[in-house]
Parts: structure tokens; C-alpha cells; sequence
């Protein structure tokens, strides 16, 4: 290997290092709090894509022969940066189609002997390590809470004017709840009803399974009590037997 050629290995293992080091402009608290609402995962994906478009630079010069290619590789890289900031599902589907794009790149590369079998594969594997967090990034999630039982509200009222006991809130902890928004129980005795209904309009066709791992704290068997009355009253159409019964909204 020439002394050039062992230069830009050095390189490209240094624009992708796994150190977990985080610029301090990165962590300044209004853009971790605008850009990355306090999630430092998101910090996390947004640092690794930034060196993997560095990396993707470093190659850039492999590719004077085809202005394509170059042109093309180009545009991966500043869309990684670009998709890295976006809210977290729309970060998801932006890095996914970014990296699609680049596996395609450095595979028509290698086939026509532009890049070097060992600086792709550099590249592909933290192509692949990128892709692995951002596939693995937890979706926002409801939480909401089980319904108070009788004894449990008698245990709660306390003082001889039998105050009436408070009931626990529902909160909706999700994309867009960072704001704080909290729904209690006197709010609308449907809160759970409205959560269920939430997620078969996001998601469509849905398992049991599938909505509990959306709406935390709730019971498959409460959930299930929700979708019956849903079915009941028309708002909701089942399809299927036992483990493989779905549901989805009704049209209308």
C-alpha cells in the first residue's frame, strides 16, 4: 500500500471513529433543546451521520472520472446531515433513503474498480452501524394510566371533610407531548378510547400487541375491552381469529 493510500485509510478511520464525543456546539442548550427536544439519542444518530457524510467527502476525489457518481455522493452526504435533524420519524425514513442510495453508489464504484474494496468497506459498515440506530431508535411512545379501583379511591380520600379523591392523570408522552400536555380523567372519561383510536389512525391495521406497545401501562385485556365497545358501536371493524384478529378503523 503506498504511503498515500495508507494516508487515506488514517483519514476515513478517523472522520468515522465510534468515539462518543459530542461537539459542545451540538449540546448548547437551546439547539439541544429546539433541535433535539433533550433527546441525546438523537444527539447520538445526528453525530454519526455527520461522520459518515466527513467520510463520504474524504472519498469524493476517488470519483473525478465520473462527475455522476461524484455529484451523486455529494448529495448523500449533505442529506444525511439534513435528515439527521428532522423529528424523529421523518429523521427515520430521510437516512434510510440516503443510505439505500449510497449502498447503490459504492456498490456501481466497486464494480468499476473507483474505490478501493477496504474504503468501502469502511464506508459500508458505518453506513450499516447508522442504520442500525436509527432502525432501533425507540418510537415515541402513550403512556397512560390504569383506572383507579374502588379501594384504592377510598385510601386516597383523606381528612374528616371526605375530600373527593383526585384522579390520576393520563399523560401523552410522544412526539409532540414534550410541551407538557396533560389530560386527566375528569377531562373526558374516554382518554383511553381516544389513545386506541389514535394509533389505529396512525398506524392502520393493527394487532392488540401492536397498539400495547404504543399505549404503555394499560393491559392487553383493557385494550381489548376498549376495541370491543370500538366494534360495538360501528367506529371500529375486526377482521381475522384469536392471535391473528386485527383492527382498523371504520370508513366513513
Amino acid at each position: 500500500m503506498t504511503d498515500k493510500a495508507k494516508k487515506d485509510v488514517t483519514d476515513m478511520q478517523k472522520a468515522t471513529g465510534n468515539g462518543a464525543h459530542f461537539d459542545t456546539f451540538v449540546l448548547d442548550k437551546g439547539i439541544f433543546s429546539n433541535v433535539f427536544d433533550k433527546d441525546i439519542r438523537r444527539v447520538y444518530i445526528y453525530k454519526k451521520a455527520e461522520r459518515l457524510a466527513k467520510a463520504i467527502h474524504l472519498i469524493g476525489p476517488a470519483f473525478k472520472n465520473s462527475s455522476a457518481l461524484r455529484e451523486k455522493l455529494d448529495l448523500i452526504g449533505i442529506g444525511l446531515v439534513d435528515g439527521a435533524v428532522l423529528p424523529p420519524m421523518l429523521a427515520r425514513t430521510a437516512l434510510s433513503r440516503e443510505l439505500l442510495a449510497l449502498s447503490s453508489v459504492l456498490s456501481i464504484a466497486r464494480a468499476g474498480g473507483l474505490l478501493s474494496p477496504m474504503n468501502a468497506d469502511l464506508i459500508a459498515r458505518e453506513s450499516h452501524l447508522l442504520l442500525q440506530e436509527v432502525a432501533t431508535y425507540e418510537e415515541p411512545r402513550l403512556v397512560l394510566e390504569e383506572a383507579p379501583t374502588l379501594a384504592a379511591l377510598a385510601k386516597s380520600s383523606v381528612g374528616p371533610s371526605r375530600q373527593t379523591p383526585r384522579l390520576p392523570s393520563v399523560s401523552y408522552k410522544g412526539q409532540d407531548s414534550n410541551k407538557g400536555h396533560v389530560v386527566s380523567d375528569t377531562e373526558g372519561r374516554g382518554s383511553r378510547r381516544d389513545a386506541v383510536i389514535a394509533v389505529l389512525k396512525e398506524k392502520g391495521p393493527s394487532y392488540i400487541k401492536d397498539i400495547s406497545t404504543v399505549i404503555r401501562s394499560v393491559s392487553e385485556k383493557t385494550i381489548q375491552r376498549e376495541l370491543s365497545a370500538l366494534v360495538a358501536e360501528g367506529k371500529v371493524e375486526r377482521s381475522g381469529e384469536r392471535r391473528w384478529t386485527t383492527y382498523v378503523l371504520t370508513k366513513g
